[in-house]
């Protein structure tokens, strides 16, 4: 068993680096055992230039988010934010050093790096202590163009038993570095939702990084629709007594695109609850998926009851979904863990027995995608969008019946 060590912020690992993920000439040649040891720096000098064989970018097209690893200023007409925030409090924008900026957040690669030090100020969202907002706060960041670079820092802070739905939207078109910070704090229950569905040629590289207090909840759910790459991977840390983090994933991959997510749940403190579920869809030509899911049970991480778990339904040749589940104990003191993935067809029994009841095939087919898919629609409380996210599942379903029909 291998023990995880802490990386000082701003320093880089001097030990345990993969050769396929060093990060400068003087890391040592030892392979990367576990999540946790990932070298972590605010400066992005310490990361250099991914070449692809690192461990966390070796499933990315490089070639393709070019513009998210040049350490330079970002285009201020990039992008445009807009919050509407009923019942919570925008704060002034955070400098770097200024709590609770960089409590939680640690870059481990490059694009973070660089949008922590290129984002000249991070977006404050706090929720007051007790309040409970019955409408959810939405962030709407909208791309300009594609070969615009734009760097975004967002901060959200649910402090001591609050209850509120934040949710990040993603339009447009625009080359976009991206750091979401969440601080949930003791007794607290915060519902994040990010969605991306950017235009086709759009790129997006974000690291969201969370820590839950005692008694805590976190809900993070990552929707990927859009975009050509768009690689979101949310990090939580379990860090209070009794807390619990539900992190869903859903994605409908179209030819050409990439959609990813590293996923990084680390159980730290002690009766703590982890639910990790991410399903995705893949048609057309060369589209392609990728998930990671790193779960972490730390030594004092007794009591723990962990699960997680990546489905893929493939509807069409050339697509590809690559699915790594990876699940690291340092305590026997657990309630229970697991881990697993699958990646396949239709479920031809499952055809079958609609068929048998008098459903065309090509209705069946799509009420076997849409049942699929949903369980994680049904896993966000904003109704409005789950109705808006089923329209898109059809949608994406009626370009897959248009392309078997032009081929026949």
């Amino acid at each position: 068993m291998t023990t995880a060590t802490q990386t000082p912020a701003g320093t880089v690992a001097e030990g345990h680096i993969d050769p396929a993920a060093r990060l400068t000439a003087a890391a040592a040649d030892v392979p990367v055992q576990t999540r946790s040891e990932r070298p972590t720096s605010f400066d992005p000098a310490d990361f250099g230039a991914p070449t692809g064989r690192e461990v966390n970018w070796k499933h990315t097209p490089l070639d393709r988010i070019a513009a998210l690893l040049r350490d330079e200023p970002a285009d201020d007409e990039a992008i445009t934010v807009t919050v509407t925030a009923a019942g919570a409090e925008l704060g002034a924008p955070l400098r770097e050093g200024q709590a609770p900026r960089g409590t939680v957040l640690v870059p481990e690669d490059l694009p973070s790096a660089i949008a922590s030090r290129r984002a000249d100020g991070a977006l404050h969202v706090r929720i007051p202590a007790e309040a409970e907002l019955e409408a959810p706060v939405v962030v709407e960041v909208a791309g300009a163009d594609a070969a615009r670079r734009g760097i975004l820092h967002l901060v959200i802070e649910a402090q001591t038993h609050a209850r509120a739905t934040v949710l990040l939207r993603h339009t447009g078109a625009a080359a976009l570095a991206e750091n979401v910070e969440i601080v949930v704090a003791d007794g607290a229950q915060l519902e994040v939702v990010t969605v991306q569905q950017w235009d086709d040629a759009a790129v997006h590289a974000a690291s969201h990084q969370a820590r839950v207090g005692r008694d805590g909840l976190l809900r993070h759910v990552v929707v990927s629709f859009g975009g050509g790459v768009v690689r979101v991977n949310p990090s939580v840390e379990l860090a209070g007594t009794g807390s619990q983090g539900q992190l869903y994933g859903l994605s409908f991959a179209d030819a050409g695109q990439h959609l990813e997510s590293q996923v990084y749940l680390h159980h730290k403190g002690e009766n703590t609850v982890g639910d990790v579920l991410y399903k995705g869809a893949l048609q057309g030509a060369s589209a392609r998926s990728v998930w990671i899911g790193d779960v972490l049970i730390g030594p004092d991480a007794t009591g723990t009851d962990s699960y997680e778990a990546n489905r893929n339904l493939v509807l069409t040749d050339g697509a590809r979904a690559d699915s790594i589940p990876n699940l690291e104990i340092e305590t026997g003191d657990i309630r229970g863990a697991g881990h697993a993935s699958a990646t396949g067809r239709f479920d031809d029994e499952q055809l079958f027995y609609l068929q048998a009841r008098g459903i065309a095939e090509d209705d069946a087919r799509r009420l076997v995608v849409l049942g699929f898919l949903t369980e994680i629609v049904q896993k966000i409380d904003i109704p409005a969008l789950q109705d808006e996210l089923i329209a898109a599942i059809e949608a994406e379903l009626a370009l897959t019946q248009s392309a078997v029909e032009a081929s026949a």
